[in-house]
């Protein structure tokens, strides 16, 4: 089986193609490994109703329209866009107005789980000519029509102004593609040695910040075209309080320790040379505050209604905290989660799960400090048109 992806380097041409966080129901998916990231949006939710606050109240005979944009393929998304439409409703209520009816798009690359999504949608409550709040009364049942939009959302997905509220979580410090410096030997942005840029030379942590802000740029662009005139933007990803780029934070520690020495054990041990170890790198990048303002600055569209690292917690949800196998095996399936699909693309299935194998086995004898240390990080912005 190692075969598989003995060859095939993730190249940027289909990274698109490949991105997704881990299908399925199985113990490293991502349906059963997000569950820090729905209390870390559990812990944001005050500030996502204060962002609903300012959109403007269409008239009840046009579709509200909410967007979830990087909606990956656990309840999460479910969840929020829930949140949005029953906080929109009372807004329509409260100001003597009859509730539109809503509609939602889930978004996210073509590789994304989209199955396994929609089988976790609850059924589309049965109004037949009844009002919303009949709807909304049938519990277990949603009040608005769904839809898959599959796309990079660094390109545009929607009509031009048809869209009341995006909504984007923990995506946006996903690049759009590996900057190609960072995996030329002749650069001196080359990641050698390095499988994220947590610890890496100048060069190669200001051509990450570049496409990171590259990305940024074009996704606000595409969404200045999308959004409605009285629409709202509410987008979390994350965030590092360091200046220094190459001091990923929570990120960091995720991706450039035990990560990092189980790549380091396989290349030692013979089963990856070390080229083939250099070729692969995480395209992630969690921005300082300072780098997401002056994107937002320089494009012009936005006003910039609340922006702020937001402290999220640590990314791993364990039972028994002073069980250490717990603890390795929640940090490895929390790895596996979101880097799974391309560690199995770049290595193939059976070299992939060695080296998640090692992550747990490593991440097991430092159970102790992991608890102590790993702690993310968010940026929080909420934007409405200039």
């Amino acid at each position: 089986m190692a075969s598989k992806g003995d060859n095939v380097v993730v190249s940027n041409m289909n990274l698109e193609k490949l991105l997704s966080m881990k299908g399925g129901k199985g113990e490293g998916s991502y349906a059963n490994n997000s569950q820090a990231q729905a209390l870390h949006a559990r812990s944001m939710l005050h500030l996502l109703e204060e962002a609903l606050d300012s959109v403007h109240l269409n008239s009840p005979e046009v579709p509200f329209v909410v967007v979830d944009l990087g909606c990956s393929c656990g309840n999460n998304t479910i969840y929020i866009v829930d949140v949005i439409i029953k906080h929109m409703i009372k807004r329509y209520e409260s100001s003597g107005y009859e509730p539109p009816e809503f509609s939602a798009f889930f978004s996210d690359l073509p590789s994304n789980d989209f199955n396994t999504l929609f089988q976790l949608l609850p059924p589309l409550a049965n109004n037949g000519g009844s009002s919303m709040e009949e709807c909304l009364a049938s519990n277990g049942h949603r009040s608005y029509f769904a839809a898959g939009v599959p796309g990079s959302f660094y390109r545009r997905l929607f009509p031009a102004r048809s869209i009341d509220v995006f909504h984007s979580a923990f995506s946006l410090h996903w690049l759009s593609q590996m900057p190609e410096t960072v995996l030329d030997r002749r650069s001196t942005a080359y990641n050698k040695g390095r499988v994220f840029i947590h610890g890496a030379n100048e060069s190669t942590a200001n051509a990450y910040k570049k496409q990171f802000q590259t990305d940024l740029a074009e996704f606000l662009r595409a969404r200045s075209t999308e959004m409605k005139r009285g629409g709202s933007m509410f987008l979390v990803c994350l965030g590092r309080t360091s200046v220094d780029p190459s001091d990923q934070g929570g990120a960091g520690l995720l991706f450039g320790t035990h990560f990092q020495d189980a790549w380091d054990d396989l290349v030692q041990e013979g089963l990856v040379s070390s080229e083939k170890r250099d070729n692969f790198n995480i395209p992630v990048y969690a921005p300082s505050l300072q780098d997401f303002k002056e994107v937002v600055e320089a494009d012009g569209s936005f006003t910039i209604n609340k922006l702020e690292v937001f402290k999220g917690g640590s990314p791993l949800v364990v039972s028994r905290p002073d069980d250490a196998k717990e603890v390795g095996r929640a940090l490895a399936n929390s790895c596996r989660s979101v880097s799974g699909v391309l560690v199995d693309a770049h290595i193939g299935d059976k070299l992939s799960e060695e080296l998640f194998l090692r992550v747990e086995h490593r991440a097991t004898s430092h159970a102790k400090e992991l608890l102590e240390q790993l702690q993310f990080f968010h940026i929080v912005a909420s934007l409405s048109f200039a």
